[in-house]
């Protein structure tokens, strides 16, 4: 799996010109899924991801995770993550699993978050959404479990 993690001061995701999921202070998360992927690659970026000290402690030094500041997530399902343009001008999904997997590891990651106690909120699976944040910092954080061990 791969994600997009975006520390914001706000994020919201629309879908038919109307509010989904909205979020204050916290992390805006585009997650990828990819064929091979499993529950244990969607539980590493849940602890990953919660757990990243990329939040300003009271030294303004990035040294505080999401958990400890008890902020919320927006997490939103994007397949182009895994877009390959290697080859010609056009992205190739092929790595990108079909939608009810990948739509079962979205949910995964998602009642995995909710679980250790964050709020959070989520886009429309397959929908046509329209994303708009205000990045904090800006901090961007790009995370591949594939590329974790």
């Amino acid at each position: 799996m791969r994600a997009v993690v975006q520390r914001v001061t706000e994020a919201r995701v629309e879908v038919a010109g109307g509010p989904v999921g909205e979020i204050g202070a916290g992390l805006l998360v585009l997650i990828g899924v990819a064929h091979e992927d499993t529950d244990s690659d969607a539980q590493y970026l849940v602890d990953k991801i919660a757990n990243l000290r990329i939040f300003d402690d009271s030294e303004g030094k990035m040294n505080r995770s999401l958990l400890e500041t008890h902020g919320s997530m927006l997490v939103v399902s994007q397949f182009t993550l895994y877009g390959d343009v290697r080859r010609g001008r056009r992205p190739s999904y092929s790595d990108a699993a079909e939608p009810e997997r990948a739509n079962e590891l979205y949910e995964h990651f998602v009642e995995r978050v909710k679980a250790i106690g964050i709020h959070v909120e989520t886009g429309v699976f397959q929908a046509m959404m329209r994303v708009s944040l205000t990045n904090d910092g800006p901090v961007t954080i790009l995370l591949d479990s594939k590329k974790a061990f």
